[in-house]
Order: structure tokens, then sequence, then C-alpha cells
């Protein structure tokens, strides 16, 4: 399954305007507030790095998929948050500054993990074993090109008009939603010949892998003590991955159409079902108010 040339350009540039217009909502007390106040921070990387993968073996075991789409849906598990994920938090109302700290440093440290998860689906499932090597300058680029770069200019936007920023939030959450609208649409048609084979052979699955790290993000929030926008930036980082690095890692690097089905459909499924939750963040969460000073 490869991306459209509408997603694989379009996606980018829209991504890296609405990170501006995010950073636009954004001030430095805020990631200091993340900094001081790190249980955020280590619950939202615990569940995705660790805990996420572990619900993924659990429900390949349960509902006895086969092998190769097991092994799928840990790699999906494995990922990290994307960049979409951030404008989820910002639809939602939650803490933007921790989903963007999330996004970043599970994305980092998957480099290490997603390779030992991979490799012990694979030799749990089909009894083999790869060596998997994630491009860590690659990644890198692209938490600096399409997450802090904009961000910093959104925020030195900020710093200079408080005026534009103040009208950030309602522009940026309108473009947003037009651009996640028109990618369901191209990832809806991109597969449309597929899409019920595809769901019949996965759709459960990531269905409920997907319902799983929001209901846990939510949940482990409520435990830990977290905010209610804090809690709702660690179940969509859960929830919305990063489905690129699964479909590269399961096409490219393993070679297996078969392991990138639940990939190809998680990246379907979590754009309504973010959508739900962006809804639901918007009903529970009151509008924020700016402040002009750092």
């Amino acid at each position: 399954m490869e991306s459209s040339p509408l997603i694989s350009a379009g996606l980018p540039v829209a991504l890296f305007i609405i990170m501006i217009g995010i950073g636009m909502t954004l001030t430095v007390r805020d990631f200091r507030q993340v900094a001081v106040y790190r249980k955020g921070m280590i619950v939202g990387t615990v569940a995705q790095i660790l805990v996420m993968p572990l619900v993924a073996f659990m429900l390949a075991t349960v509902l006895s998929v086969p092998p190769a789409i097991a092994v799928g849906l840990v790699i999906i598990a494995a990922c990290p948050g994307g960049t979409t994920s951030n404008l989820f938090v910002l639809l939602a109302r939650g803490n933007i500054a921790l989903s963007i700290v999330l996004t970043v440093s599970a994305s980092l440290i998957t480099i290490l993990t997603l390779p030992l998860f991979t490799n012990l689906a694979l030799q749990h499932y089909m009894g083999t074993e790869e060596d998997i090597v994630l491009p860590v300058w690659k990644t890198v680029g692209m938490l600096v090109g399409i997450v802090l770069v904009p961000v910093a200019i959104g925020m030195a936007v900020r710093t200079r008009n408080p005026e534009v920023a103040r009208k950030a939030e309602s522009v940026v959450s309108l473009f947003g939603g037009v651009v996640l609208a028109v990618l369901i649409v191209a990832l809806v048609y991109g597969v449309r010949d597929q899409i019920w084979d595809l769901l019949k052979q996965a759709g459960p699955a990531t269905i409920l892998l997907n319902l799983a790290g929001i209901f846990l993000g939510l949940l482990a929030g409520r435990a830990a003590g977290l905010t209610q926008r804090e809690s709702l930036a660690v179940a969509v980082e859960l929830g919305v991955k990063n489905g690129t690095i699964a479909l590269m890692v399961t096409l490219t690097l393993l070679e297996s159409s078969a392991m990138s089905i639940p990939a190809a459909v998680y990246g379907v499924l979590m754009f309504p079902i973010g959508f739900v939750l962006a809804m639901y963040g918007r009903r529970v969460i009151p509008a924020p108010t700016v402040h002009v000073s750092n």
C-alpha cells in the first residue's frame, strides 16, 4: 500500500502550516509546566512505548488472528504518535505542549524499542527474527522539520503579535479539520478496491487496539491524577499512531504486504475515531483563554 501524491506531498506542507498555528497557541510557560510537572510525560511515554505493544500481543492472542496480521498489529502498536496527533489534541482542547513532548520523546525512544518488539513478535508468531534498524537521522529530521521548527515559528509570532495568536486557534482548528477530512477521503479512496477484505482480516483487532489506547490513556490519566487536558493529550497520543513508520517497517524492511494490513487499516480508522474523541474533548473542556505574556 503506497501513499498517494496528495498525501505524500500535500500532507507535510499542510502539517507544517498547522504546526505553526499550534505554536501560536503556546508559550514557553506551557512547556515549562510539562517539564516541572512530569507525571503526564512519564505516564504517556510508558504507555506508548511499553503498554500498547503488550496490549497488541494480548489482542492478537485472544482474537487468534493469523501470524502475519499479529506481527503487523504489534508493529503499529509499538509506533509512536504521529504529528497529526498534535492536531487532534488541539481540536480536542487537550494539553498541546504535552502532546508535542510525547510525540518527540516517543519517536526518539521508538528507534530502539520498535525493532525490539518487532523481533519479539516475529519470534513468537512466525518463529523467525530480522535485523531491523530504523533510520535515526531521518526520524530526527522529520521531528525537527515538521514539529519543532514550525512550533517555534508560531511561538515567535505569538510573542510579537498576540492579536494574531488570539485568533489562531479557531483558524487552525478549521483548517486542520478540513485537512483531516480530505485525508480520510484520500485514504479510503486509495484502498477502495480492498477495503472490505482489509477490514475482514484486521478490522476487529485494529479497532480494539485503537479504542484500548484511547481508554487506557483516559484511565491512566485519571489514575495518575492528571488534568482532563493532560489525560486527553495522552489518550490521543496512544490512539493516533504514526502509520508511516509501521508501513516502512512492514513493506520496506520486512517486505510483507500481509504484515502491512493492520497499519493500513489502523491508518484509516484512527481518523474518524480521533474526530469523535476531539468532539468529546470540546464538550467537556471549555475554550482556553490566551495569555499575552510568556
